[in-house]
């Protein structure tokens, strides 16, 4: 089948090399001519393990194309719409300008039978908008929605081998049945391998991703608020989530405390979610939901409170060693990354800050640039006052605490994650402090 995705940035690109992978021929659009030429030729323009190799193993095939002219799209039979659906300026309800502006490109290249499917993010409501305009500029043409559910770092997987797929289809019978026919032929394989399938109206697959993301946002802040009890207790957090989590009904996932969760989507989700609830005259029935970004939001400053206290309160010229900025390991991402809003805070009260993060400092650098970077965690430790370990790397996880302590001026850390062993950081002389941890 001949796809087209328009839309090439984390979701799209992974997903138009990924149905390349499996067969498809696909075409990407974009307007970001960067984006598109790193994409035409077999580069990543992004940190995504395993991207590389299906775009280069695709490439060969000459079965993915990329392009900044909205033309190329024609003659596809699919055409998904992977835009970004970013927070609204000055508000918390979802900036749908990308998706309009998309939908907008795509109506002059489509043809009676087609059918436009939407991946984006968006409140409730806005597929059956979208289904309007598009049968009012191509009669016959068709919208479906088919929320993604990628996590950074495994996104390859996620998309190859789902763990469940979502259609959201047309009230008509007919055009109903169509649409799950193309979309059956787009996933083949994945139904083929057992993958379970959810068929449904639009409404209802609109709310399944922001419904998931609100989920797994109120179970991290949930923890967290444990972690804020915890401290004040004496109580060991990382011990009260492994008890809990041996209930069947509570699972141990998304149960560590920290630093909070960052990243494209939780955050701008759950937002954009409360947003449409107020709109929808509901705002009481996720209520909850601003108590749950507040809770995320202030374990970032917890973490810069621990690395003050440590420091007697004198952080101004302490050299504090970063390690991590990426939201979470394995991604160069640093949308709404606490990671690095810890770092901007420590250097805002006058810490000399040098941060370290495996993929992260380009993309860094180009926000804050009055941050120091480094590449090598020993120049970051290197005469440090303080250690913040804010992503979990491995490469941080598994540093040696002997070999740290031989580095630094003074053996204070505070783990961000809860990610290391205290006790033998302890043996080794450290002043460790968890999240929630006593």
């Amino acid at each position: 089948m001949k796809i087209s995705v328009i839309g090439c940035g984390y979701l799209g690109a992974v997903h138009a090399a990924a149905m390349a992978q499996l067969g498809h021929q696909v075409v990407g659009f974009d307007i970001d001519s960067y984006r598109i030429s790193e994409l035409a030729a077999g580069r990543a323009p992004f940190y995504e393990p395993q991207l590389p190799e299906i775009l280069a193993s695709a490439g060969a095939k000459g079965g993915l194309a990329f392009s900044t002219d909205p033309a190329v799209v024609a003659g596809a039979k699919v055409h998904f719409v992977a835009v970004g659906t970013p927070q609204r300026a000055g508000g918390y309800a979802a900036d749908l300008s990308a998706v309009d502006a998309a939908i907008d490109a795509l109506i002059p290249h489509l043809a009676p039978g087609d059918l436009v499917v939407g991946k984006s993010t968006v409140p409730v409501g806005t597929a059956a908008a979208l289904a309007a305009r598009v049968a009012a500029g191509c009669p016959g043409a068709m919208l479906a929605w088919n929320p993604e559910f990628l996590r950074e770092g495994f996104a390859v997987a996620d998309t190859i081998t789902p763990d469940r797929i979502v259609y959201g289809l047309p009230a008509d019978p007919a055009q109903a049945a169509s649409a799950k026919a193309l979309l059956d032929e787009v996933y083949a394989t994945a139904l083929a391998a057992g993958t379970p399938l959810v068929v449904t109206d639009y409404q209802t697959a609109e709310l399944v991703k922001v419904a998931a993301n609100a989920f797994l946002a109120t179970k991290i802040s949930f923890i967290n608020a444990m972690a804020e009890i915890s401290e004040s207790v004496g109580a060991d957090v990382t011990q009260l989530a492994d008890a809990i989590g041996h209930d069947a009904r509570i699972g141990r996932r998304f149960l560590n405390a920290g630093v909070g969760f960052g990243g494209g989507c939780l955050p701008k989700d759950i937002r954009a979610f409360t947003a449409r609830a107020e709109e929808l005259g509901r705002g009481e029935s996720i209520a909850f939901l601003k108590e749950i970004d507040a809770i995320n939001l202030r374990r970032r400053q917890r973490v810069v409170d621990l690395v003050t206290e440590l420091l007697d309160g004198q952080v101004f010229h302490k050299k504090v060693a970063v390690l991590g900025l990426s939201f979470k390991p394995e991604s160069d991402d640093i949308r709404d990354s606490p990671a690095l809003d810890v770092a901007v805070q420590l250097k805002g009260l006058g810490a000399d800050v040098v941060a370290v993060d495996p993929k992260a400092i380009p993309n860094s650098m180009r926000t804050h640039p009055q941050l120091a970077y480094t590449e090598e965690v020993e120049t970051a430790l290197s005469g440090a006052h303080a250690v913040v370990l804010v992503t979990e790397w491995k490469v941080f996880r598994d540093l040696d605490p002997a070999w740290v302590a031989g580095l630094v001026e003074r053996q204070l850390i505070v783990d961000g994650r809860n990610c290391l062993d205290p006790d033998a950081w302890r043996a080794a002389g450290w002043t460790y402090r968890g999240m929630g941890r006593g």
